[in-house]
């Protein structure tokens, strides 16, 4: 996997779109459309990327994987 897999769904209880990607504890964003919520968690994980870098912190590897991708391999 060269990247962070995205989750993005429609929450009713906010009225948007949310994208987060599982690996990276608490990156998540929002938008008005899915597309919208993919473009700002990229945002997102831009920032989380350079403020753990910054800190010292470990950048955590690409593992997550969906359960129906778990089957196909």
């Amino acid at each position: 996997m060269k990247d962070y897999h995205i989750n993005v769904f429609y929450s009713d209880d906010d009225g948007c779109y949310v994208a987060d990607i599982p690996d990276l504890r608490f990156c998540s964003a929002f938008g008005d459309s899915a597309v919208e919520a993919v473009r700002e968690v990229q945002v997102a994980k831009k920032a989380w990327l350079k403020v753990a870098k910054q800190a010292g912190k470990p950048i955590p590897k690409p593992k997550y994987r969906p359960a129906i991708y778990q089957i196909v391999r």
